[in-house]
C-alpha cells in the first residue's frame, strides 16, 4: 500500500506519520510539508508507471495551496486515489465530501479513526493480498499471515474471528456474537463496550498484516468474506481430498460453541 501524508506544519506532520505507521506497518509512507512537492511526487509516479498512491491524508488549511485544491489536483492525476482530510476545523466538512472524500478526521487523529475510515474507501486496495491469510480450524483454531502465526492481543479477539469464520460469510449481528462468546453473561452496556473494543482490535490486527479486506462490517453486524481466505473447513465442504484427510474429528477444539459444527462435519463423513 502506498500512502501520502501532507501537512505544512512539522509537528502535526510527524505525529500523523507516526500514527499512520502504527496502523499500516507494511505500507510505503511518504510525507510532505509542501503541497507542491506532493503534487510533483504523484505526477512522477504516474509518469514512471510505478504504483499509484492508494490513500492520501491531507491537511486542509495550508499555505499556498490548501488541502481541497491539492485533492482536486491529485485526483486529476490519479482518479482512484482515496482522499482523507485531516483538520482541526469542522467548517470544511461539506466542501470535503462534495469532493467525494473518503473521510474527514479531526485532529489529533487517532489510530481508531483511521481504521474506521478504511470501511469507507471508495476504491479497493490491492484485494489480491488477502489471499495471504490461511486459517486452520481442524484441531485448534489458528490464523496465519504468510505462514506466520497471527498474534492477537486479546484471546476473545481471536475467538470473534473464529466464530465469523465458522459462519462462512453469514452476517452475524452484534447481539448474536456477544451471546456466543460471552455465553454465561447477559448482554449489557459494559459487554457492548467490550465488544466494540474487540472489533477495533480485530480490524487493527488484520490491518497490520494487510488483511483488512477479509472482514466486512455493516451497521450492527459483521461477516468474513470466504473467497478471500484459505480455510481447511471451506475446502473440506468443497470435498477437497487433502482437507478431508486432515480432519481428525476435532474442529476449533478450544471453543465449546463449535461442537455442533464439529458434529455436522463428522456426519458428512459417514
Amino acid at each position: 500500500m502506498n500512502i501520502l501524508i501532507v501537512d505544512d506544519e512539522r509537528m502535526p506532520l510527524e505525529y500523523m506519520t507516526r500514527t499512520v505507521e502504527g496502523v499500516f506497518t507494511d505500507a510505503s509512507i511518504t510525507a510532505f510539508r509542501k503541497p507542491s512537492e506532493a503534487l510533483e511526487y504523484v505526477s512522477a509516479l504516474g509518469e514512471s508507471r510505478k504504483k499509484q498512491v492508494d490513500i492520501a491524508f491531507l491537511d486542509i488549511e495550508m499555505g499556498g495551496m490548501n488541502g481541497l485544491q491539492l485533492a482536486k489536483n491529485l485526483k486529476d492525476i490519479h482518479g482512484k486515489m482515496n482522499i482523507i482530510f485531516t483538520t482541526g476545523y469542522s467548517q470544511y466538512a461539506a466542501d470535503a465530501y462534495a469532493m467525494h472524500a473518503c473521510g474527514y478526521l479531526m485532529k489529533p487523529v487517532s489510530s481508531e479513526s483511521i481504521i474506521e475510515a478504511m470501511d469507507y474507501l471508495h476504491h479497493p486496495i490491492d484485494q489480491n493480498k488477502e489471499k495471504r491469510i490461511r486459517i486452520q480450524t481442524f484441531g485448534n483454531f489458528e490464523v496465519f499471515a504468510d505462514n506466520e502465526p497471527l498474534k492477537f492481543s486479546r484471546s476473545k479477539t481471536k475467538e470473534l474471528l473464529a466464530y465469523l469464520v465458522m459462519r462462512r460469510g453469514a452476517r452475524c449481528s452484534n447481539s448474536e456474537i456477544i451471546a456466543v462468546i460471552w455465553e454465561n453473561k447477559t448482554e449489557s452496556k459494559a459487554l457492548q463496550n467490550q465488544f466494540r473494543h474487540l472489533v477495533f482490535d480485530l480490524k487493527s490486527t488484520l490491518q497490520k498484516v494487510g488483511a483488512e479486506g477479509i472482514l466486512t462490517k455493516q451497521r450492527g453486524s459483521l461477516a468474513v468474506l470466504p473467497d478471500r481466505i484459505s480455510c481447511d473447513m471451506y475446502s473440506f465442504l468443497e470435498s477437497d481430498a487433502e482437507a478431508v484427510n486432515k480432519y481428525m474429528g476435532e474442529f476449533m477444539a478450544q471453543y465449546s460453541w463449535a461442537e455442533f459444527t464439529n458434529a455436522y462435519l463428522e456426519q458428512i463423513l459417514k
